[in-house]
């Protein structure tokens, strides 16, 4: 499900007031980010048959070497299968390094009900707005 542009402009000042207060945080997060690519699930999952394989024939065969040696053919293709790829995305620059200075939808103030009602996203709206107004 899309979010909505309310959502959206609320996580992209989540992201600017992130980037701003813990960029060290950011740095280190972003290092360990990216997904396997299809290449290598692809790779990983043809070792890991092909280590099922090597088990098998060992133990067809009464040689537990030879199974031992499949198991870890198998491990290291599934370990290959999941490892991220070596193009991971980037996380992407804030767009600008000051908050956006644009008109909010709610003119005066909050005119939310500070009650606790409402759905999780009116809520977490609610807190951001009386955090920023703190500071």
């Amino acid at each position: 499900m899309p979010l909505s542009e309310q959502e959206q402009r609320l996580l992209e000042e989540m992201e600017r007031s992130l980037y701003q207060n813990d960029s060290d945080f950011v740095a280190r997060v972003t290092r360990r980010q990216g997904r396997p690519t299809y290449t290598s699930i692809t790779l990983g999952v043809l070792g890991a048959l092909a280590g099922v394989a090597v088990v098998i024939v060992g133990l067809a065969i009464k040689a537990p070497l030879l199974g031992i040696l499949g198991f870890v053919v198998m491990l290291a293709g599934v370990l290959f299968a999941l490892r991220p790829g070596l193009g991971a995305p980037k996380a992407k620059a804030p767009r600008s390094g000051r908050p956006s200075t644009g008109g909010s939808a709610r003119p005066g103030g909050s005119s939310r009900p500070s009650n606790g009602g409402g759905s999780f996203m009116d809520r977490m709206n609610e807190r951001w707005d009386k955090r920023n107004d703190q500071n």
